[in-house]
């Protein structure tokens, strides 16, 4: 089955050629030109959403947000002119999982949709839970429990927090971090995951202060300090 992509972008010229060329690589497309239509259009279940940033009423920013209530994992593809480490760290820290700044070749975008895609890939066969003390990760439905209550990740989150607890108490650098969860297909900066550590602390709670800063290498998960967590 095709997988479906909804873009929301304000300039009709753009949706055109993104449409044409997706369609030509086999990907149904939904295109919308505001923020607000995008948000809508997630009654349609797309596989993947590409949002502008710039956009009249509800820009990219506000409808990404909104999205995020609605579904935790569907990833989001910010498209911007705005090209400093500012903007796309918001757009990060907002629930994006990737920024491509303007002008960009449709290939380019293909490419990084294409690395989302694999990464939200699962298996039914390979069904996996985790757990550490009171916290526990299902593989398949990226669901976080706290003491069984639901804590809601984005999809790059809820990889970032599995790869250090099925890897614990080793320290991580950036760089590893960087390949090992966003890809080699994707480009982001080392900022990118100083943002996203600071996410998953504050949504763990108590259990955030068991991810470590390891000042100028990385980060570790020490579960030693953890009941049960071995």
């Amino acid at each position: 089955m095709a997988k479906k992509i909804l873009i929301a972008d304000d300039e009709p010229d753009l949706l055109e050629i993104l449409s044409y060329n997706l369609q030509k690589e086999g990907f149904e497309v939904l295109t919308v030109r505001d923020g607000e239509s995008a948000v809508n259009s997630m009654e349609q279940n797309p596989d993947a959403v590409i949002l502008d940033v710039m956009m009249p009423e509800m820009d990219g920013y506000e409808a990404c947000k909104a999205i995020r209530r609605k579904d935790s994992s569907v990833p989001i593809i910010f498209l911007t002119a705005k090209d400093s480490e500012f903007d796309e760290v918001l757009g990060l820290e907002l629930g994006g999982d990737d920024y491509i700044t303007k002008p960009f070749s449709p290939r380019t975008l293909i490419a990084r949709i294409r690395a989302q895609l694999r990464k939200v890939k699962t298996d039914d066969a390979d069904r996996q839970m985790l757990s550490l003390g009171e916290l526990s990760l299902d593989l398949e439905n990226y669901v976080v429990k706290l003491r069984n209550e639901q804590i809601v990740f984005t999809k790059t989150e809820f990889n970032l927090l599995a790869y250090l607890v099925q890897r614990p108490n080793i320290v991580h650098s950036r760089e590893a971090l960087l390949t090992n969860v966003w890809g080699n297909d994707t480009y982001v900066v080392d900022r990118t995951v100083d943002v996203h550590i600071g996410k998953l602390r504050k949504k763990l709670r108590d259990y955030g202060q068991f991810i470590e800063t390891k000042a100028g290498v990385g980060y570790r998960l020490n579960t030693r300090q953890i009941p049960n967590g071995n």
